[in-house]
């Protein structure tokens, strides 16, 4: 029985430290965007700047478009996401002094507010809704 205990404990005590761990990784990368660059404006800070100047550029098809491109995102993370996108897809509508957001704004954003590393999925949920992407294949490079 006391054998029995031991490893119990022992198992608890690898779960809790995997756990911190894990918690401790998504915490210190927040704590990254928080932080301020050199211009004194965080990564946050030009999220919701991008996100509340174009604000008045979005129409109603260019947020449907935005909702389906954010659609395989998890659900816990989707709000998250669906900012960072917005707020890239807007700096891109700005910089191109556009009057709207279009949908080419709106792929051009989501390819670039997209990790690297995440391209292969991107790609290939593109295709498989049947967007075509190939005037932005250079930005996948």
């Amino acid at each position: 029985m006391h054998n029995a205990f031991m490893w119990f404990i022992f198992f608890w005590v690898f779960v809790l430290l995997f756990m911190m761990s894990v918690g401790g990784y998504f915490m210190f990368r927040k704590f990254f965007k928080v932080l301020p660059k050199e211009d004194g404006k965080s990564k946050l800070d030009w999220q919701n700047y991008y996100v509340e100047a174009s604000r008045h550029l979005w129409t109603d098809e260019a947020k449907a478009f935005l909702d389906l491109l954010v659609d395989p995102v998890p659900k816990p993370f989707r709000d998250i996401a669906k900012h960072s996108i917005a707020a890239r897809i807007g700096q891109v509508a700005l910089e191109a002094k556009a009057d709207r957001v279009t949908r080419e704004h709106c792929i051009e954003g989501y390819i670039l507010a997209t990790p690297r590393r995440d391209y292969k999925s991107l790609t290939s949920y593109l295709e498989k809704q049947q967007i075509d992407y190939t005037p932005f294949k250079h930005l996948l490079q």
